[in-house]
C-alpha cells in the first residue's frame, strides 16, 4: 500500500481537474457510486478498489494527453472523486520505529 500513497503523492494533474474532483467530494456515496465508477457488482475494499482506480485513472490520463476522441472528462473527474475518497479511508502506515529510536537517542 505505500506504493499507492506514493503514487498518490507524486500524482500531477491540471488544477481544473483536481478542483472538479474536490468539489464533488462532498456528494460521493460509496455503496452507490464506486461500483459505477469500478465497473464492478459490489464495493470492492478499499485497498482493491484504490488499485483499480489508479489503473483507471492512469489510462484515462494518457487517453487525455494524447487528446483521444474517446477521452471522457466526466468519468475522468468520477474516477479522480472515487480514488481522492478511497484514499482516505486507508489508514496511515505506523511508523518504522527509526524516527522514535533517533528522537530518544
Amino acid at each position: 500500500m505505500c506504493d499507492s500513497m506514493a503514487y498518490l503523492a507524486a500524482i500531477r494533474r491540471p488544477r481544473l481537474l483536481i478542483r472538479a474532483a474536490h468539489f464533488g467530494l462532498s456528494d460521493y456515496r460509496r455503496n452507490r457510486d464506486l461500483p459505477r465508477v469500478t465497473r464492478q457488482a459490489v464495493a470492492p475494499s478499499p485497498e482493491h478498489a484504490l488499485a483499480t482506480l489508479m489503473e483507471e485513472e492512469e489510462r484515462l490520463d494518457t487517453s487525455r494527453r494524447n487528446e483521444e476522441a474517446g477521452y471522457s472528462l466526466a468519468r475522468h473527474i468520477d474516477v479522480l472523486i472515487a480514488l481522492i475518497s478511497e484514499a482516505r479511508l486507508i489508514p496511515p502506515a505506523p511508523a518504522s520505529g527509526l524516527e522514535h529510536t533517533a528522537l530518544n537517542a
